[in-house]
């Protein structure tokens, strides 16, 4: 079996990678690079005190699940190109990755084109990292967290369509209920990551129903630009303890959620 995954260049997407090269012959990753120093250097997010400040609470995070960047397998097979260089990319440099049983999308830019008609003809994946419908667009578990919406950090596992997170869904990652507000968000990445895995190794999501979402249960949809310094800081001064956070957890009304995964 062979799988392909458009993804970018942090712990979180090489983790991901890593973790298909153990059920796939061959992995073709996609990588869309940005800094790996978010906030110390100016690039998707940009540069400033505030921004360092979170990003360095969200790197620690990250790397006590996922570790720190380093090297993938001799089975995997990387194209790394710059952000938003994706969509410009043509077919025939893409065609080695183009044979594959699986698609994958994680963390890559919104696709348009040829491309994104190819990836729903294949019935591609797509992690959204934020419970959909209710929260879409960028940065979306920060917003939950921002909004004391605690029980909505998580992830959606959806069918790629031309819309931003609006494809139809095929269940909801949720977190471990363990550790701070940042480290839940993280778990809630390694929730998908499990569920989403466990799912394509048994074979379980290919007879999935995939359900259309109800968009009229939005509560927030958010861009890059809504993420200020202002914003920022305003949360990093109001931080919930850990166990405020855990009491907002304590009682989870799980039909809310499509098919919820939760790792043992």
């Amino acid at each position: 079996m062979n799988i392909t995954i458009f993804t970018s260049n942090q712990p979180r997407h090489l983790s991901l990678i890593r973790s298909l090269s153990t059920i796939a012959d061959n992995v073709y990753a996609i990588m869309e690079s940005n800094t790996v120093f978010p906030g110390i250097v100016q690039d998707f997010y940009k540069k400033s005190s505030v921004m360092q400040e979170y990003f360095k609470r969200v790197l620690e995070a990250e790397q006590s699940i996922f570790g720190p960047i380093n090297f993938l397998p001799n089975h995997i097979n990387p194209l790394v190109i710059k952000m938003h260089d994706l969509n410009s990319i043509s077919r025939e440099i893409l065609k080695p990755a183009l044979r594959s049983d699986i698609y994958i999308v994680f963390g890559a830019t919104f696709i348009k084109g040829w491309l994104i008609d190819f990836l729903i003809e294949k019935k591609a994946f797509n992690i959204h990292m934020g419970i959909s419908p209710y929260y879409r667009g960028s940065s979306c578990n920060f917003w939950a967290a921002y909004q004391c919406n605690y029980h909505m950090i998580g992830a959606t596992i959806h069918l790629l369509s031309k819309g931003l997170d609006s494809g139809n869904m095929l269940f909801h990652a949720l977190p471990t209920q363990t550790g701070n507000v940042f480290n839940l968000g993280m778990n809630a990445v390694k929730s998908a990551h499990l569920g989403l895995i466990q799912k394509i190794h048994s074979g379980e999501i290919f007879t999935m129903d995939a359900i259309k979402q109800n968009k009229s249960k939005e509560i927030c949809y958010t861009r890059n630009e809504d993420f200020t310094d202002e914003i920022a800081s305003k949360y990093l001064n109001n931080l919930p303890s850990e166990s405020e956070v855990m009491e907002h957890l304590r009682d989870v009304d799980y039909s809310e959620f499509h098919l919820p995964y939760i790792p043992n």
